[in-house]
């Protein structure tokens, strides 16, 4: 049996609201502040703090080579690097606010549900790369400079090629329904991923809590993160996989494994994982220079072609043999819409799936 969190978002915001009373939390700027090139200066006084600390939902091997490249480029400034779901991560920050440890400096979540939710209790600083000023359209930043989109990707359906022939997979969140899939689906839990959260919400959104309701009944097996389910593809363990993050089936996929992406005919969720530094960072020129990095090509690019997310900077580019975002068929994404609704999202998810 899955563990869920022990705390609800409400509670987790309700906490940190108290903590961001206290004068260490000021006001949220009403407007962004100019933005920031990487300085000598920046670079001497992130020296001195010495690390950096990074919670993330991002795939384990990914934010360990953006650390890496990133203490390549800038020596004598490690990286920490804290991995969980998004949903886990948002959980840890509000468990040590409450209790006034002030441990995290940047954070990046699939869930961008979450930077609403501390930005609106003003946990977060406003703080605007260059290129993020330069390169990344307004609905990719926050209008306050707190947050700005690092990724981006669609969670998709995929079957296992050496379990499923071609012209008998899945092309449809209808299709899943099917009682020849029956025992054979495995899919995400939106109490532990952020990617699935949003997915839920906008699945939800188009096809209505009925969907979910049948698609219980074909006896899913429920695994936690929105990585899970395209391991359990290759694996074998599982034929069809229901949801799961598209480029986890990109990097299988590229590396021989048998699986194959299905972009589903009704739509396809897609997701946004901003980044943004904590106001009371206890590194926090660290942070800013950490910040500054992974909004660069150089960053950009590597996510993208190791990686397999999509990125917003202009100057990237797509990886080949990989479909272009722009002709797949997206749902939109309202993280405002998932932050409303996340408690119920997770409530009735888990009466549903029995988890």
């Amino acid at each position: 049996m899955m563990k869920r969190p022990t705390f609800s978002r409400r509670d987790v915001v309700k906490g940190a609201s108290a903590c961001a009373a206290s004068s260490v939390f000021a006001s949220v700027a009403s407007a962004a502040p100019p933005a920031s090139p990487v300085t000598p200066q920046l670079i001497e006084a992130a020296k001195k703090e010495g690390k950096i600390v990074y919670y993330t939902s991002i795939d384990l091997p990914v934010a360990e080579r953006i650390a890496k490249a990133f203490e390549a480029k800038y020596p004598g400034i490690p990286v920490r690097v804290e991995r969980s779901g998004a949903e886990r991560v948002f959980q840890r920050i509000g468990q040590e606010y409450m209790s006034r440890i002030h441990a995290v400096d940047v954070v990046n979540s699939s869930d961008a549900a979450h930077f609403i939710a501390w930005k609106r209790d003003g946990l977060l600083e406003a703080y605007v790369p260059e290129d993020v000023a330069k390169y990344y359209p307004a609905e990719h930043r926050d209008a306050d400079g707190m947050f700005a989109s690092f990724r981006a990707w669609a969670c998709v359906m995929g079957y296992n090629t050496n379990m499923v022939k071609a012209e008998e997979a899945p092309k449809s969140y209808a299709d899943l329904l099917n009682p020849k899939w029956t025992g054979k689906i495995v899919k995400a839990h939106p109490a532990y991923s952020g990617t699935i959260m949003t997915a839920t919400f906008q699945i939800v959104r188009e096809l209505g809590w009925q969907y979910l309701e049948k698609l219980a009944k074909q006896r899913v097996m429920q695994v936690q993160s929105g990585t899970d389910p395209p391991k359990k593809l290759a694996l074998g363990e599982r034929a069809v996989s229901a949801d799961g993050g598209e480029y986890n089936l990109f990097q299988a996929k590229e590396a021989g494994g048998p699986v194959e992406i299905v972009y589903a005919s009704e739509g396809v969720p897609t997701i946004v994982g901003p980044n943004g530094i904590f106001r009371n960072a206890p590194n926090p020129n660290a942070a800013r220079l950490f910040q500054c990095y992974c909004f660069t090509p150089e960053c950009q690019q590597m996510i993208v072609d190791f990686g397999g997310v999509r990125s917003i900077h202009p100057q990237v580019q797509e990886k080949a043999g990989r479909k272009p975002l722009r002709e797949i068929k997206a749902m939109k994404e309202d993280a405002a819409g998932v932050e409303r609704m996340s408690e119920e999202i997770k409530a009735r998810y888990s009466r549903l799936f029995g988890v």
